[in-house]
């Protein structure tokens, strides 16, 4: 019996450093993710996240290569093909699905050649606001005082102008507007959302303490803000940016609709519906097809900048 408990317990000793290393290798398995990685993780699990995003995927393949989905030229046109002629929605993928314009232009051939010019104008709006805007913030949040007092002053003024009325006046100045110039009156006039969104973001961070020990640590400036502040007070600005987007491409069809934004030859779903909106009661589906494209484009960027909001915000979860 003795010689029982005494070979007994070296088993009984070996069991339990076995089963800390068994909780030594879980907790190793298990590494802490980041905000990143966090949000990315709660995303999939959305069902608007991946509506949207397969609704992007698309408008982006058909901005980089139309030619997948059609081989008409949008810009050909034949009388022959009058507008007043019903689409034949039994030709998918043809020149007839959704009709013909006035001029006899295919209609779905210019829907989608038409998400070039949204989705170059969206994009590189949001961009160049993003940049101009954060910029701006970060040095008005973290220096603070008269920096603050006098970006601030100048934001608010600029943010008392209208967009769609200051971007009028700008790009009655180009005697060509073509995709840059729009870019540019709305880069002009967009960027004050954004440098108010990172201003407030970054006053809040800079107030934590690890911004506090890195300055402690004899950190320079320039590391403090984009090593230690920008990563952590980004999150708001991306979820503005990706709501925005949208915005900015219906602010470019409202500007073609009005005559004062894209020109032909370039293909815009704002010039569509501009030409549309004289036989609407004739032949509507010259309306109906560009202007349903354009609220998708929207919809969809404002349901992915929701859903980002949704996971990169403990708080909603």
């Amino acid at each position: 019996m003795p010689d029982m408990i005494e070979k007994s317990a070296p088993a009984g000793e070996d069991a339990i450093p076995a089963q800390r290393g068994g909780a030594v290798a879980e907790a190793k398995a298990e590494k802490p993710r980041s905000l990143g990685l966090d949000a990315w993780h709660d995303l999939r699990k959305r069902p608007v996240f991946i509506i949207s995003a397969v609704l992007i995927v698309v408008l982006v393949l058909f901005a980089i290569a139309p030619g997948l989905f059609t081989s008409v030229d949008p810009r050909a046109g034949d009388l022959s093909k009058h507008y007043l002629s019903k689409p034949n929605y039994l030709h998918l993928f043809q020149a007839d699905w959704f009709g013909y314009d006035g001029q006899g232009r295919s209609i779905y051939a210019r829907m989608i050649y038409g998400a070039r010019a949204s989705m170059v104008v969206g994009i590189c709006v949001t961009a160049g606001v993003t940049i101009v805007g954060g910029l701006l913030g970060m040095a008005a949040g973290y220096y603070g005082g008269w920096v603050d007092t006098i970006i601030s002053r100048f934001t608010d003024m600029a943010f008392g102008i209208p967009l769609l009325l200051g971007a009028l006046v700008i790009l009655n100045a180009f005697q060509v507007r073509t995709v840059w110039s729009v870019v540019f009156a709305l880069v002009v006039l967009g960027w004050t959302q954004m440098t108010r969104v990172m201003r407030g973001s970054v006053i809040t961070v800079k107030q934590s303490d690890y911004v506090t020990a890195a300055k402690a640590l004899g950190a320079g400036t320039g590391r403090i803000m984009f090593k230690h502040i920008l990563p952590n007070a980004i999150a708001p600005v991306i979820v503005v940016a990706t709501i925005a987007l949208g915005g900015y491409i219906a602010a470019e069809a409202t500007l073609s609709f009005l005559g004062i934004g894209l020109q032909d030859p370039t293909i815009s779903w704002g010039i569509d519906i501009n030409s549309a909106q004289k036989v609407i009661r004739q032949a509507p589906f010259v309306l109906f097809f560009p202007a349903g494209m354009l609220s998708v484009t929207v919809l969809a960027f404002i349901m992915l900048g929701d859903a980002v909001r949704d996971a990169l915000d403990p708080k909603l979860r």
